[in-house]
């Protein structure tokens, strides 16, 4: 891979609307490590790596902890190779599915937790239209 195809930390932050830091941080705990580093040690980072805090930051407000991240990441890592025998892709898969199903639940939450703050911010709003009219 040349030099062209790696961008640096300030690059990928603008990619993924993550901090230095949270990047950093994703590096320091062995969920997105750099590919590379320049002469000078500066992170580089491929499309692989965007993608790959992409996923972590869309698995952040689903609260999955930073194991359960790490694991859903060695997942989807053991299934890109190709050594990865028929056995343990069908137990990989498996994994996968408890997670999808893991998500659909938060995402379940979520929207029952929208739907609430939408209705307080809908009776406030009739509330306050009611103070105006009467004043």
């Amino acid at each position: 891979m040349s030099g062209a195809d790696h961008m640096q930390i300030g690059e990928v932050a603008e990619r993924t609307g993550l901090s230095l830091r949270t990047i950093r941080y994703y590096g320091e705990v062995g969920l997105v490590e750099p590919s590379a580093r320049s002469r000078g040690g500066f992170r580089l980072y491929t499309e692989a790596d965007v993608d790959r805090l992409n996923l972590v930051k869309r698995m952040k407000p689903l609260e999955f902890s930073l194991e359960e991240t790490r694991e859903l990441l060695a997942a989807l890592d053991r299934l890109g190779e190709s050594e990865t025998g028929s056995e343990e892709r069908a137990s990989l898969s498996e994994r996968l599915d408890a997670f999808e199903a893991a998500i659909a639940a938060r995402c379940q939450a979520l929207r029952g937790q929208l739907a609430m703050a939408e209705e307080f911010a809908g009776r406030l709003r009739e509330q306050r239209s009611r103070q105006h009219i009467s004043t």
